[in-house]
């Protein structure tokens, strides 16, 4: 089993600036990421990736296992992460994984790829992954995006961190659950005027979160 049994074309390039380059070049199914690239390491390629607006789904290889590498990959926007020693059947079972979330937008419910969401004050143009919050065009990470996006699909339901992390990072991050709380907490500083008023995103205090606001038609 090889990776080109997922996708119709592989490309490796076997240091980091190279890499960022031909990521940044067209447009691609998924990016596999070493941690460890001779030039730029692959933490600094996925932040240098979300940071330019490249929202391709990203697998992190890394041989460390510990808990701030892995911490580490998933605030700067990695989707998935593979610890070594790995087969090659398990590597290309991750990237069908992470390819299949993808295409059903990380499991959002029936919103449309080109729907526009309207809210008092806040609109989310799905297609081209842009959030217009009073008025002006706001900068969200990859992540943050999902999360919106995935609240404003799914309204008046209140979702767990467990779920919530399951839903917009995928499977294999149990235990994880803080990455959810910073995402949320920096995603309301952007959206939410008033601190101890939330307009949009509710906290369940004992569950989670759940979306508040009422769509416009």
């Amino acid at each position: 089993m090889h990776l080109t049994d997922v996708c119709d074309k592989v490309e490796i390039c076997s240091d980091g600036i190279s890499g960022l380059q031909t990521a940044l070049d067209r447009e691609w199914s998924a990016i596999i990421l070493d941690l460890r690239l001779p030039g730029i390491d692959g933490l600094e390629i996925c932040r240098q990736l979300r940071a330019k607006g490249k929202y391709t789904p990203i697998l992190m290889l890394t041989a460390k296992s510990t808990e701030l590498d892995r911490v580490l990959g998933l605030e700067i926007g990695a989707d998935d992460y593979l610890t070594k020693p790995f087969s090659v059947m398990e590597l290309v079972a991750r990237v069908k994984a992470l390819l299949r979330r993808f295409d059903v937008s990380t499991g959002y419910s029936v919103t449309k790829h080109d729907e526009i969401l309207k809210f008092d004050g806040l609109e989310i143009i799905v297609e081209e992954r842009k959030v217009i919050y009073d008025g002006k065009e706001i900068e969200l990470t990859a992540k943050e995006f999902d999360l919106l996006h995935f609240f404003a699909s799914n309204p008046e339901k209140a979702y767990k961190r467990s779920q919530l992390l399951d839903q917009i990072w995928g499977y294999g991050h149990v235990g994880y659950e803080h990455t959810v709380n910073s995402h949320m907490n920096r995603l309301r500083n952007k959206i939410e005027a008033d601190p101890n008023s939330m307009k949009y995103i509710k906290t369940i205090w004992g569950v989670g979160y759940k979306f508040i606001a009422k769509q416009l038609n």
